[in-house]
């Protein structure tokens, strides 16, 4: 499965995915959440390409959401930055690979070569952050903590990061209040924080305006 908002990309990597590594079926998203429902719906890909700039996904909280949803499917980054912070923040958030967007048709067949061989994949000549590291800095040490929530938990972060209350969240959700006042307790106790308003800050910290700050470039 190929997400990505813009459309030309979009059919040009389902076009390499066919002729370099001979797939027969690429199912395509421009959005998160419509790849979060395909996957609801029961589309289980061999293998997921991910843009990290999607017009409903701030940060790499894509990323977090789409892994949660399906723990077993490998997640590409494709992106047209390739800056170390941005490579290492993504995979330490738990994408397998990372492949620029400029790159050649054969990179992919590599990437795909690598997972299946159950290793990390970064292009050569590109950072690859060692996974076995403690986190560096204040930004990966949240991503680490925001990787352990679950799906539902991570989408009650942001709305909370959006400001709305627990009746709000509920009725955005179609799920009892009690029920979200349960996920905030579970969401303050896995990012170790006593208050709604650090866990915003938490999930501020792992926004990519702080991870690539002073890097430059779009997503």
């Amino acid at each position: 499965m190929v997400i990505d908002d813009h459309p030309l990309f979009c059919d040009a990597l389902s076009m390499t995915l066919r002729a370099v590594l001979e797939v027969q079926t690429v199912k395509t998203a421009e959005c998160l959440k419509g790849a979060l429902e395909r996957l609801a719906e029961g589309l289980s890909p061999d293998i997921i390409f991910l843009d990290l700039n999607l017009p409903d996904v701030n940060g790499l909280d894509g990323l977090l959401r789409l892994i949660n949803a399906a723990p077993s499917v490998p997640v590409i980054v494709v992106s047209s930055m390739s800056e170390p912070r941005i490579i290492a923040s993504a995979i330490r958030a738990g994408a397998r690979g990372f492949i620029p967007k400029h790159s050649q048709r054969s990179v992919f067949r590599e990437a795909f070569d690598a997972i299946s061989a159950g290793e990390v994949f970064v292009p050569e000549g590109l950072y690859m952050p060692d996974e076995s590291a403690a986190p560096e800095n204040e930004q990966e040490a949240a991503m680490a903590r925001l990787s352990s929530l679950t799906n539902q938990q991570a989408r009650i972060l942001n709305l909370i990061c959006e400001g709305k209350l627990n009746k709000q969240i509920a009725y955005d959700l179609s799920i009892a209040e009690t029920t979200v006042k349960a996920h905030v307790t579970a969401i303050m106790r896995k990012l170790r924080v006593q208050s709604r308003t650090q866990a915003v800050l938490i999930a501020q910290e792992a926004r990519f305006s702080s991870i690539a700050q002073g890097e430059g470039g779009g997503y």
